[in-house]
This record gives C-alpha cells, sequence and structure tokens, in this order.
C-alpha cells in the first residue's frame, strides 16, 4: 500500500483521535473485495498510542466480544423505570424499511402530511457503528430527523437500546416520537437467494410494532432503474417479507405511479403472492414526500441513483411516509379530543 491514497474511516470513540501523519493500523478488506457501500478501509488503532483510560459510560457491550467491541449507556439503565411503565406505543405508526436510503423520503412523506416528530431507530442488519450514515447526519441537519436510536449491536445514536423493542418504547416514551422509522444502517447484505437477505429482519420489525400496539406499515421497495430483475417492479426482498416473514396484519402502502404499464406491473406482483389476502393495500400518493426533500434541498440517493433516476423507488417510500403521517395526524387530534 506504499505510496497508495484511499479513503478510510475513523470512530474515535474506538480507536481515538487520529491526526495527519498518524500511522494507522487498517482493516483494508472492504476495498480488496470492491465492496459499495462499505468500500473503505476502517481504523483499527493509532500505531503508537495508549488507549484512553476514561471510565465507560455504561455497562452494555455492543459489538460484543471483537477486539473493538465498545461500551454504551443504555436506555435499559437510564430510562428502565420508563420503559417498564410503557402501556406500549398507542398506536403510533412504525415505517418499516429494507433499505437505510428509504429512511429519507419517509421522514420526508411525515412531515409534509403532518409535521410530525418522527425517529429513528437504527438496526443492526448493516453498519454497526452509526456513524458511518452521512444520511442521517443530513437529515438531523435538515430538521427531517427529531431524534435517532442504534438499537442491537449497532451503536452511536443519540440514544442507544438492547433491543429494537427497547429502541421503539425510547422513541416513544423518552423522545415523543409520533412516527417511528425502522432501518438497518448503510450497506445491508443480500446474498441473491431468498433467505440471505439482511432486509428480511423489517418483517421481524414490523411484529414487534404490532405486539407493542404500535400501526406496522411496511415500506415498499420499488425500482424501474435497477438493472436486477429480482429488484425490478417490487423487490423480491419486501414480497418475501410480507408473504412469508410479517405474520401481523399491515397497511401496505402502494404508490401511485403515473405510468400504468409500471402500475399493473407492481400490483400484479403484490397479487401473485396474494397480498391482498393477507394485509391491506391502500395506494397512496408519495409525491408529497419528494417535494418535501426538494425543499429541503436534499440530494438523496440510492444505488447512486437520485430521484430523476429513479422515481419510483423515492415515491414507493414516500408513500409509507404520507401514510404514517396521515396516521400521525389522527393520533393527534384523539388525544385533543380526549385531553
Amino acid at each position: 500500500m506504499d505510496g497508495v491514497s484511499a479513503p478510510a474511516v475513523s470512530y474515535p470513540d474506538l480507536c481515538g483521535e487520529v491526526r495527519p501523519g498518524d500511522p494507522v493500523l487498517l482493516n483494508a478488506t472492504a476495498l480488496e473485495l470492491g465492496l459499495g457501500t462499505g468500500g473503505v478501509h476502517l481504523v483499527i488503532a493509532v500505531e503508537g498510542r495508549e488507549s484512553t483510560a476514561e471510565a465507560p459510560p455504561g455497562h452494555v457491550m455492543k459489538a460484543r466480544y471483537t477486539p473493538l467491541q465498545t461500551a454504551v449507556s443504555s436506555v435499559e439503565e437510564t430510562h428502565a423505570d420508563v420503559l417498564e411503565a410503557s402501556d406500549g406505543l398507542a398506536q403510533i405508526p412504525v415505517v418499516c424499511a429494507p433499505l437505510h436510503s428509504m429512511v429519507a423520503p419517509i421522514a420526508a412523506g411525515a412531515k409534509r402530511a403532518a409535521d410530525a416528530r418522527v425517529v429513528y431507530v437504527m438496526t443492526d442488519g448493516a453498519a454497526l457503528a452509526g456513524g458511518f450514515s452521512r444520511l442521517v447526519e443530513q437529515m438531523r441537519a435538515g430538521d427531517l430527523l427529531d431524534g435517532w436510536i442504534t438499537c442491537g449491536q449497532a451503536f452511536g445514536g443519540e440514544l442507544e437500546a438492547v433491543t429494537v423493542w427497547t429502541g421503539l418504547l425510547a422513541a416513544k416514551e423518552v423522545l415523543d416520537a409520533e412516527v417511528i422509522v425502522v432501518a438497518d444502517g448503510p450497506g445491508n447484505l443480500g446474498s441473491d437467494t431468498t433467505w440471505g437477505v439482511s432486509a428480511l429482519a423489517s418483517g421481524h420489525a414490523l411484529m414487534a410494532a404490532a405486539t407493542l400496539q404500535g400501526r406496522p406499515i411496511p415500506a415498499l421497495r420499488v425500482s424501474f432503474a435497477d438493472e436486477r430483475e429480482r429488484h425490478r417492479g417490487v423487490s423480491h426482498h419486501s414480497l418475501t417479507i410480507l408473504a412469508d416473514v410479517c405474520k401481523v396484519d399491515a397497511n401496505v402502502p402502494v404508490p401511485v405511479l403515473e405510468d400504468e404499464a409500471q402500475r399493473s406491473v407492481v400490483w400484479g406482483a403484490l397479487r401473485s403472492r396474494q397480498l391482498e389476502e393477507i394485509h391491506h393495500l391502500v395506494e397512496v400518493d408519495g409525491a408529497p414526500a419528494v417535494e418535501e426533500l426538494r425543499a429541503r434541498g436534499l440530494d438523496v440517493r440510492t444505488m447512486g441513483r437520485g430521484i430523476e433516476d429513479d422515481p419510483a423507488f423515492f415515491l414507493a417510500a414516500g408513500a409509507a411516509g404520507v401514510l404514517a403521517g396521515r396516521l400521525a395526524a389522527e393520533n393527534r387530534r384523539w388525544r385533543q379530543s380526549t385531553d
């Protein structure tokens, strides 16, 4: 690697501060494999520098039993009484998405529909370090997100949770969420097999939301720009989640598409798996979410594609956010009428 420049990411909480000129120990596996989202070196340590002796913030370990395991202060430690006393999610809409890039149009839809307080619960099926997500930073700066929780083995959020269950409860009880979005961080894993896909955990999150008396909303992954057949129209990820993984009734927002041929492909895929017999399919216009992203100047991309390149993708995710915003507005009116 002598004389070769390459991008690298360091997490100061794990490896200490890195200064210009420091020799560092790198994990170079991602670049050697030519990975996309995760194609950077990762700094393991700064050579010759002892680790700091600061007391850990809590007793919960994440990235457990790896050389870089880190101690965090979790909501189970700081807000145990609040979590244990919770009566559940009280019909808060919980949008579960199979891709990290969908979080932005979902949040934008909820903001445009109801100016709802949106909290993101990041699961651990992809990047474990929350700081790897540039999207979250942009959304917080642009006021699209009102809070951020990392759960499971993921770490680095504004709050830490041991499970998605406590992450959901903390979103409501600690961060006053009106809409909760659950998704992996960037770089989730697909193996071109039916079951070897990290996105399937979205189905588990939908069931957790229902068990906690939330309103589960699956965000459909739809694309007519993706060259891979398994992701054209409705992705096989979404079809498998809804047909085989999620075992609770959910309201499924189907995007309004002006192209009648594309609309036919989407509805045909959903009906081919008899999803109308399992869930409630409702057509929702995701255009308000796209308008909100543009109004806030956020250039969100998925697989390098922007809104103009893959409009159906953003309309589908945005439709889930718009529906969630409408349900949040209903909850708000109901609370006001009972106060």
